[in-house]
């Protein structure tokens, strides 16, 4: 309390506070307004109460539910909500943002229980509600993640009995749907049961959550070991753990494979939680995680059998992080189709080498693997920016369809459906 007063003394920028109201705390009803210029303090509160607001040259701070915020005026006039600014129908801003002052400081500001008022100097008044204010601020988002997430190895995703969803439910309920996704967004993967094992069967599936996204492999691909493409996905061969279409600029979001056939032995399909393996990798050494979410680096594809004829290049980091709460949403692991490295310094090389083995290493122990024997009827969907697959070596014919859905839209589903995606 006594720093409050001496601010006021010295005729400093002080604290505004206001009383509890169903658990929101803002100014007494009927406080008057504070004009927005005045430099003392107009209103002093026990240290008990926990909103309180200051206005400094060119930004508003507010603390509310134990979160001090800053918000820039300009800021705080660009994302107004009143019918003149804001469509509610479509959602859409309509004040133009190159119009507002840069400059800008309001002209007036009030608290009650829920809500800041401001007056702007034209007359204009901007409401916000507190708990909006909480949610949108850069420092609640911080406290946020964007996508719950449950991390695992192979133990753990045992452990979790996560069950398969029925085909019939899942393409017929949204009870069946919602439950599908909800594992595929907190595991990165997720099963589909008693499915007619055709190609056309799985494109329905397949449909049922998202666009298929069309690629240069087509929109559904089916294929055996063949070698009809340039890729080793194409032979009898083992494949080690990798996310796909890390040649493109923005890789493919969800990956859906459908066994059809297989007349031999092996063929068995790796599966790894990335970010279980990157948060390892971040607790071990962060410096070397750091490394690795900041370095770019080139991946490349270059076909030419038949009629393919390609030439795919895609650049980003190995890891991708949101940079306001460095929450891991992509990684891009794929040895095969790393380019040559050539946009990093010498000095660099030798350090981001040693990050790279720590993560692969990670990625490498046997108890982070999860082995499942794809069969017909049994659909798998992977979440291809988070769990890496690969297979076992096989035998025989193995006949596979699947298709690459648009990311966008999956999570378009979930979040209809009520899920935090």
């Amino acid at each position: 309390m006594w720093c409050r007063r001496l601010a006021c003394l010295l005729g400093l920028p002080c604290w505004r506070s206001g009383r509890a109201g169903h658990g929101s705390l803002g100014l007494p009803r009927g406080t008057r307004t504070v004009p927005a210029a005045a430099a003392r303090c107009h209103h002093t509160a026990p240290e008990s109460l926990s909103c309180a607001w200051q206005l400094h040259g060119d930004h508003l701070e507010l603390r509310y539910a134990n979160t001090l915020m800053r918000f820039d005026f300009v800021w705080l006039r660009d994302h107004c909500r009143s019918a003149s600014c804001y469509n509610a129908k479509t959602n859409q801003r309509s004040l133009d943002t190159a119009s507002v002052d840069l400059g800008i400081k309001p002209k007036a500001v009030r608290v009650d229980e829920t809500t800041l008022f401001l007056t702007w100097p034209d007359g204009h008044v901007t409401r916000y509600g507190l708990e909006w204010l909480v949610k949108n601020s850069y420092e609640g988002q911080k406290q946020r993640v964007m996508h719950p997430r449950i991390l695992w190895n192979a133990e753990i995703y045992r452990q979790a009995q996560v069950p398969s969803v029925d085909c019939r439910s899942f393409l017929e309920t949204d009870e069946g749907l919602k439950e599908f996704l909800q594992n595929f967004l907190l595991y990165g993967i997720a099963f589909v049961e008693n499915v007619t094992p055709t190609k056309e069967d799985t494109q329905i599936l397949a449909e049922r959550i998202s666009l298929i996204r069309e690629t240069i492999y087509g929109r559904m691909w089916y294929f055996t070991s063949d070698f009809s493409r340039g890729d080793t996905a194409y032979t009898k061969l083992a494949l080690d753990r990798h996310t796909d279409t890390t040649y493109f600029q923005e890789p493919c979001g969800i990956q859906v494979f459908h066994c059809l056939k297989h007349e031999g032995t092996g063929g068995r399909t790796l599966l790894v939680d990335g970010f279980y393996a990157a948060e390892q990798v971040l607790r071990q050494a962060p410096d070397q995680f750091e490394l690795l979410s900041k370095v770019p680096l080139k991946h490349e594809y270059v076909e030419n059998v038949g009629d393919c004829h390609n030439h795919m290049i895609g650049v980003g980091p190995v890891l991708n992080v949101y940079p306001w709460n460095n929450e891991l949403y992509l990684i891009r692991y794929n040895n095969y189709d790393r380019a040559v490295i050539n946009t990093v310094p010498y000095d660099v090389v030798h350090r981001w080498y040693t990050a790279h083995r720590t993560l692969t290493a990670e990625l490498r122990r046997p108890e982070n693997e999860l082995w499942v024997k794809l069969k017909p009827g049994k659909a798998l969907f992977i979440d291809n920016w988070r769990v890496l697959h690969g297979r076992e070596a096989f035998t025989g014919y193995r006949q596979l369809c699947g298709c690459y859905l648009t990311r966008d839209d999956v999570l378009n589903t979930a979040r209809l459906l009520g899920l935090q995606a």
